[in-house]
């Protein structure tokens, strides 16, 4: 009988998964491509989406540990014959809460490694260290050094709330870096991991040479599964399972090349078979929620962003864009690119929809007190819709409304706005998993939301009744004809029957003030 592999799951040591009989989807034709092409190497990906594994892989091929790499791509193309000496710095464990800790933490891993290789110390300064421990390496050894820094920037992100100590960390760990710009004579191959993509200016001053591989569509799959590579590698796991719902939950994630799979997710989907939100759930972006609140951002906007250059490049703590923040730690990806002169202009939007799902419930989470009470209105919303009750709906989110605490409307301006109803209202279907897109458009015009649930169609119109003068939403899409290019019969012949919904608000109530439908007519 066939004895299946070790799922992975948590281990980020390239060792560790083949010696331990584990599956391993092999990127090594990444490593071999980049150490014959250049030296020095950036990569933003989002947590948990391999990086560490890909660095250790890395260091395990320069150290040249060649049984490793038995039935690998690499195995028949590289240099064996050759090895260097790895300076491997990690700041990913525990979190850094003063600059103090920073330079403790720095200055224990630095203390590993010249015990390790038996390097004594001279200097006093970090940054002299870091650089003895490097011209030293090379010295002792005869070959230049590999220097690989994983999640190079989790200091400043563990203080990103916290704009002034987050500037500090962020200036004491541009001091290490800068050593490796001035040890280049000593140094064979670098590469840089990290969520996110921090200004050369701001951390990487002098690291011109700094080659950014995040968007670069050839190196787009060199974290994470293809959907080839998951059928291949995984065959034995997959029989059986819903492969398109698979797809449509973990699927997604893409940097201008092919879609992959969040590694963490599928392991953990592959070993207990069913559909849950596990990378979401190891993280919640509370900060990025606020940031959204702050921002006056329209959550609906996220199904289809349009950016450019600025969003998907770099930041710094004292300017955070939100679309940036969202992009870099994996809740938004990239769908859509393209260069008119030279102008460049990207498409965002969620990767899959367990993101999809899973924040827009962490956002509800953050707006109302009682979190019971919302996963009770969440299950009336999933009731009302199987029963096609829609007078129930008009009480169920009148509930909700009503339960988001004052103070917040104070704080947030938008909520004067149909924006901010809608991305509420939107929020509640898209925190179910339902087929909901906003803004979407028609050739009259665009309607705000368009639900699709059990074979109907719900056309979902906003108006604040402060703002218009008239609070009959419905009017509005009968008067448009934005129901006009939405067929009562689906591609299959059977009957689609489409409902129309206004909804309007009273901003000074801060809830709704009518709630009126009808059901289209069949053509």
């Amino acid at each position: 009988m066939h004895r299946q592999k070790k799922l992975p799951i948590g281990i980020q040591t390239f060792e560790k998964i083949i010696d331990g009989n584990c599956y391993y989807v092999d990127k090594t034709r990444y490593v071999q491509t980049l150490a014959s092409r250049g030296d020095y190497y950036f990569l933003s990906r989002p947590r948990r989406f391999g990086k560490s594994l890909l660095l250790s892989t890395i260091k395990a091929a320069f150290q040249g540990k060649q049984a490793l790499f038995s039935g690998l791509f690499l195995e028949k193309n590289w240099d064996w014959e050759k090895t260097h000496p790895v300076i491997h710095i990690s700041f990913g464990s525990g979190v850094v809460r003063s600059v103090e800790e920073l330079q403790t933490h720095f200055s224990e891993m630095l203390g590993d490694l010249r015990r390790e290789h038996g390097i004594d110390n001279h200097k006093t300064s970090l940054n002299g260290q870091f650089a003895e421990l490097i011209s030293e390496l090379s010295a002792k050894y005869s070959q230049k050094v590999v220097i690989l820094v994983d999640e190079y920037d989790k200091p400043i992100l563990d203080n990103i709330e916290k704009p002034a100590l987050a500037a500090q960390i962020r200036d004491e760990l541009k001091n290490y870096y800068s050593v490796i710009k001035d040890s280049d004579l000593y140094i064979e191959f670098v590469l840089i991991t990290g969520v996110s993509k921090f200004s050369k200016v701001s951390l990487f001053s002098g690291l011109n040479n700094l080659e950014d591989i995040t968007l670069n569509n050839e190196y787009s799959a060199i974290c994470g599964y293809t959907q080839a590579e998951l059928e291949m590698v995984f065959a034995d796991r997959l029989a059986g399972m819903d492969m398109p719902q698979i797809q449509q939950w973990y699927n997604g994630y893409n940097w201008l090349g092919e879609k992959v799979y969040n590694p963490f997710d599928i392991l953990l989907y592959l070993k207990s078979g069913e559909f849950s939100s596990y990378w979401f759930e190891t993280g919640t972006p509370s900060f990025l929620i606020k940031l959204l609140q702050q921002g006056k951002y329209q959550i609906a906007d996220m199904e289809n962003l349009t950016a450019g250059e600025e969003i998907v490049g770099s930041f710094d703590v004292e300017n955070i864009a939100v679309e940036t923040l969202l992009f870099q730690t994996g809740y938004l990806t990239l769908t859509r690119f393209e260069q008119i002169g030279s102008f460049r202009r990207y498409g965002l939007s969620y990767p899959n929809l367990e993101v999809k799902s899973s924040l827009c419930n962490a956002i509800l989470n953050q707006l109302g007190r009682d979190r019971l009470a919302k996963t009770r209105n969440q299950s009336a919303v999933l009731d009302a819709l199987t029963a096609n009750d829609l007078d129930s709906l008009k009480d169920i989110f009148h509930r909700f409304f009503a339960s988001i605490p004052h103070d917040w409307y104070r704080k947030n301006q938008l909520a004067g706005y149909e924006g901010y109803y809608a991305s509420i209202v939107y929020c509640y279907f898209a925190s179910l998993g339902l087929d909901v897109t906003p803004e979407v458009s028609t050739n009259k015009g665009r309607i705000d939301l368009v639900l699709r649930f059990a074979g109907r169609i719900y056309l979902i119109e906003f108006k604040v009744v402060e703002l218009t003068g008239s609070g009959n939403a419905l009017e509005q899409i009968l008067k448009k004809g934005y129901a006009d290019q939405f067929a009562s019969r689906a591609p299959d012949g059977t009957d689609c029957p489409v409902y129309l919904i206004g909804v309007a608000f009273s901003s000074e109530e801060k809830n709704i003030a009518a709630f009126e439908w009808r059901k289209l007519d069949a053509a």
